[in-house]
């Protein structure tokens, strides 16, 4: 079977009300641009119908997938077991709440090429009119600056869940339960570049937030503790290959001209 040109990986972890909707929506605005792609729904456990709000739309179109975890493991694990059923060289990454635009995800596809991995690992979206409350939008503002500042991941925004990623990537970093919110930074530290695009952030269509700022700011100092560690201790060079007359390089280590094998 021939590869798509994108995958999209959607967490969902009790998102009835809004994901047939929102896969609906990226199949209209994502057919526009690419001939092929598909999208996964990865159910993460969820104590609503989120995997039985898509049956119908499954059966009647090839292009989207359901895979559902037995019990509710986090957004990194759905997102590991998304990028695990992809066939795509690179993956984009939404929520199913219906607050990530689609229409912004094909200014982000604008930046790279999808037959190619390059120089860069990770294009992140970076909302720019977030519709948070304000208590939320002030801790998050704390917590970027200080990651940024001990991190140096030159990302604004890593909790928007709009990313694209190359699979094989984010397949090999270290696992973790908030990965997802350390891409760039762990990217960047395997000598990959970060590209930030600009996105409009829509409200929340129906459920409400996993996350409170007290729990969140807990598991993120912990979490931030944790890959400073990881970066600390993890050394992985990319490699520059020597080819005498007439070679060519290995199948799949071009970064397409610029640079570096990937």
């Amino acid at each position: 079977m021939t590869a798509p040109q994108l995958s999209i990986v959607i967490p969902a972890f009790n998102e009835a009300e809004t994901i047939e909707t929102v896969v609906r929506e990226a199949l209209d605005v994502v057919g526009e641009r690419l001939a092929t792609f598909e999208i996964i729904v990865v159910d993460d456990g969820s104590a609503d119908d989120t995997a039985g709000a898509l049956g119908a739309l499954a059966a009647a179109d090839s292009r989207v997938r359901v895979v559902r975890h037995p019990n509710r493991s986090g957004k990194s694990a759905a997102l590991r077991t998304g990028m695990l059923c992809a066939r795509a060289m690179w993956c984009a990454t939404m929520d199913g709440d219906g607050q990530d635009d689609p229409r912004s995800m094909l200014d982000m596809i604008d930046t790279i090429d999808l037959t190619a991995i390059g120089t860069v690992g990770v294009v992140a979206a970076n909302r720019k009119n977030r519709t948070d409350g304000g208590s939320r939008k002030t801790a998050s503002r704390i917590a970027n600056g200080l990651r940024r500042s001990l991190l140096n991941d030159d990302c604004p925004d890593t909790a928007c869940g709009l990313k694209l990623i190359p699979r094989d990537l984010f397949l090999v970093l270290p696992f973790f339960d908030a990965l997802h919110r350390y891409l760039p930074a762990l990217s960047g530290h395997l000598g990959y570049e970060t590209v930030n695009v600009p996105v409009r952030n829509r409200p929340r269509a129906a459920g409400q937030s996993k996350y409170t700022n007290f729990g969140r700011a807990v598991a993120g100092f912990f979490d931030l503790m944790g890959v400073i560690w990881i970066m600390r201790r993890t050394h992985v060079p990319a490699p520059d290959f020597v080819l005498g007359a007439g070679t060519s390089p290995p199948p799949g280590t071009q970064r397409d001209g610029q640079g570096a094998a990937s």
